[in-house]
């Protein structure tokens, strides 16, 4: 089964086009584990098990748990989502981008040592600094395109010789000529509707990440309705829309887990009344 088959997979089977993003932060904990990273699993843990029925994928943040030297809690989280949650998709959050052998460590310790299903790339450095992760069949790789942060059009909103805009570019490259696997997918922020829609016009079957909703104000049905594609068009694909922050902190309380399932499930209800009118 390949990736984007997983993926359309996961979101007939949780009616789910919702990504929870676990991007654990201590310091936000609820109070009885309040400021302790090793509570990083717990948490973690427990915001899967309230939710695994609710997304179509578990996004996870390496930088969240890198810098509180609890790599060994990822593992152990990553391997958690596949146990009770076996449908449902783990992309390593990890924006890598580099070449050569060095890729190729890089594509090991996503795929071999945390077992994800897919992650997060930088495609600044070319083609040969993705080839080394295509060599893992049946995984994905999101390719950055226009990200939903405020500086993204400093690069890839500029204009080429060619008249397209960086974005546009990286598009068609992941629509075309890289995607000989078919591994392909791209990284589109919420906070851009627009561009969305333009991704989706140039890469009509490459699954999208979409970030952006809840904390960092993207419209989730506007985002919805730029890139969804109902799955009995031609060559329509899944897309992903990722909140972390929304659903992982909905309550510092003893109940996280249930606020944090009540959050998702209103994020997964306006997901799927965003994609009705074209069912």
């Amino acid at each position: 089964m390949t990736f984007t088959e997983r993926l359309a997979l996961a979101e007939r089977t949780n009616d789910s086009l919702l990504c929870v993003g676990l991007d654990p932060e201590p310091a936000k904990f609820p109070h009885q584990w309040k400021g302790d990273p090793k509570r990083i699993l717990d948490f973690c843990r427990a915001i899967v098990d309230a939710t695994q029925d609710l997304v179509i994928a578990f996004k996870p943040q390496i930088a969240y748990f890198a810098a509180q030297r609890a790599e060994d809690q990822l593992e152990q989280l990553i391997a958690h989502i596949h146990r009770v949650a076996p449908a449902v998709p783990v992309i390593l959050d990890a924006k890598r981008g580099d070449i050569g052998a060095t890729a190729e460590q890089y594509a090991r310790e996503a795929f071999e040592r945390y077992q994800a299903d897919a992650v997060t790339l930088s495609p600044f450095m070319g083609f040969d600094s993705i080839e080394p992760y295509l060599k893992y069949p049946g995984k994905g790789l999101y390719l950055l395109c226009r990200t939903s942060n405020a500086g993204s059009a400093d690069v890839q909103g500029q204009t080429l010789a060619s008249g397209e805009r960086v974005y546009e570019h990286i598009a068609r490259l992941a629509q075309g000529a890289w995607n000989y696997t078919g591994q392909l997918g791209l990284v589109v922020g919420a906070t851009y509707p627009a561009e969305i829609e333009r991704v989706r016009e140039l890469a009509p079957t490459l699954p999208l990440l979409i970030p952006g909703i809840g904390a960092q104000g993207g419209d989730a049905a506007a985002a919805v309705r730029a890139g969804w594609r109902h799955p009995s068009g031609r060559g329509a694909a899944p897309i992903i829309v990722n909140s972390s922050r929304a659903v992982l902190y909905a309550s510092g309380g003893v109940d996280f887990a249930v606020a944090a399932r009540a959050a998702a499930q209103a994020a997964q209800q306006t997901l799927n009344r965003a994609r009705a009118p074209s069912a």
